[in-house]
């Protein structure tokens, strides 16, 4: 089942957690790719820091505050696209970054898009616990680029499914790979994942 619109309409840090064990759907025109949501963090309003709100609404973050449910797509630092779900109410600007699932569907499809990356080029297949192992790779892998951007994750191509996965264990610690805002204890991931992306 496709996640309503109005499972995103919630404070972002409750709408986090149940991303977890949720499926990140991508029917392309290359094939179907999914995987199970297992690492996500929580990025809050204009007065969060390391937001891309904290600066108040650009061309850029309009997505941000935008309606929930919607995807907030961008390029980071110039090489990796990231995928994030819009929360909370439109006007209000929060997401939720998916770093990290456990790939269910497209593995070949994956391999390929992660062995087209320039840095990948004459080297092996990505161990499948790596393949969507941090915001970067999830997006090469998924085939997700600007394109998607503020598109609905509702409707297809890009959807946000429940197929009744049970994570069990669930644990909250501070965001990573930021310089502001690391005192919040807003990144959360599925203890014992292999697919994590940093420390759990």
């Amino acid at each position: 089942m496709t996640l309503p619109q109005r499972f995103y309409a919630r404070p972002t840090l409750e709408v986090a957690r149940d991303l977890l064990g949720k499926v990140l759907v991508h029917r392309a025109p290359d094939g179907v790719a999914a995987g199970v949501i297992v690492e996500v963090e929580a990025y809050i309003g204009e007065d969060d820091p390391a937001c891309h709100a904290a600066v108040g609404p650009t061309r850029r973050n309009a997505p941000l505050y935008g309606a929930p449910g919607r995807a907030y797509v961008y390029l980071n630092y110039g090489l990796h696209y990231l995928v994030n779900a819009v929360t909370e109410r439109e006007g209000f600007p929060a997401a939720v970054l998916i770093r990290a699932l456990e790939p269910i569907e497209g593995l070949e499809l994956m391999q390929r898009r992660r062995g087209r990356a320039p840095w990948r080029k004459g080297k092996p297949d990505v161990d499948v616990t790596r393949l969507c192992r941090g915001p970067g790779n999830l997006s090469t892998a998924m085939g997700i680029d600007l394109a998607l951007n503020t598109s609905a994750l509702f409707k297809r191509p890009l959807t946000i499914e429940d197929r009744g996965v049970d994570v069990g264990n669930v644990r909250w610690g501070p965001r990573i790979g930021i310089t502001r805002g690391v005192e919040h204890a807003w990144r959360c991931w599925v203890e014992g994942s292999r697919a994590v992306s940093g420390r759990s």
